[in-house]
């Protein structure tokens, strides 16, 4: 290579953006990345560092899985249970709270199973004794973990129903909602992923505002006692700038169709 062409290179090379060279990866819930929370969150914060931040968005207990697989940096999800275990066993510096919004039932909005209010044990045990379809996303997400815990406390066995009424589909909370739009099923989703879903039918949201819907999301830096290769110090950059007073008003900020879909609370 001549010395005209090496020194081009090396201009070339010294012109690529910073965040070319230092990125991390972010294993996380769905519900973050298909509501656009991402789009909005993820270039004011590589303007500011110069981080590339690359998200692998999937069930919260994949991630969790990749995460201790160490498959990525850092982790944004919203099983505070399994959080704090994955913490508890070594493999996460340690949980924090991040921002919250809800779970809410949708169905037809004829209500077939008569489940429309604000309490939703009361609504999983009606569908269950009407044998009403209900589509569940059986992948061990966060979202999957919530409903069984709501199944649980309303007593109903959806087991039961398992292959008849109780329709399991092993798969995000998108193509769960396909298939209950489709199939005129019961649904349980975060809010975040409704209000931005666009193939809603005759579905509607029928209960919400129970205490129980709460759904809380949490940051957690993978350990590189367990992770030797994990990036610690740009993950906790962005863990920082997130739980931050910039971090937290554009998390704020984020109100697509003027609905504000989560509500930070790291000070919490």
């Amino acid at each position: 290579m001549t010395a005209k062409l090496l020194a081009a290179a090396l201009a070339a090379l010294l012109a690529l953006p910073a965040h070319a060279q230092s990125h991390i990866t972010v294993q996380s819930t769905t519900s973050t990345q298909n509501s656009g929370l991402y789009d909005h969150l993820l270039p004011i914060f590589e303007e500011a560092s110069g981080i590339d931040v690359r998200v692998v968005a999937v069930g919260t207990g994949q991630a969790l899985k990749n995460a201790g697989n160490c498959d990525g940096d850092m982790l944004i999800t919203h099983a505070r249970a399994a959080e704090e275990a994955f913490v508890a066993e070594g493999k996460g510096l340690a949980r924090h709270p991040l921002m919250y919004n809800d779970f809410v039932l949708v169905g037809p909005a004829d209500d077939p199973a008569g489940t429309r209010g604000d309490d939703i044990t009361a609504a999983l045990a009606a569908i269950a004794a009407a044998k009403a379809p209900f589509a569940s996303r059986a992948d061990d997400s966060g979202t999957n973990k919530a409903e069984m815990r709501l199944w649980a406390e309303s007593s109903a066995d959806p087991a039961a129903g398992s292959g008849a009424w109780y329709l399991e589909t092993g798969s995000g909370m998108g193509a769960t909602l396909n298939l209950g739009t489709a199939q005129g099923a019961y649904v349980l989703t975060d809010r975040a992923t409704w209000m931005t879903f666009a193939n809603k039918g005759d579905h509607e949201i029928l209960v919400e505002g129970d205490p129980k819907l709460f759904n809380q999301y949490g940051v957690i830096v993978v350990s590189p006692a367990a992770c030797p290769t994990a990036r610690v110090e740009e993950a906790e950059r962005f863990t920082k700038w997130l739980l931050g007073p910039e971090g937290q008003d554009a998390i704020a900020a984020f109100a697509p169709n003027g609905q504000q879909l989560f509500f930070p609370n790291a000070s919490e």
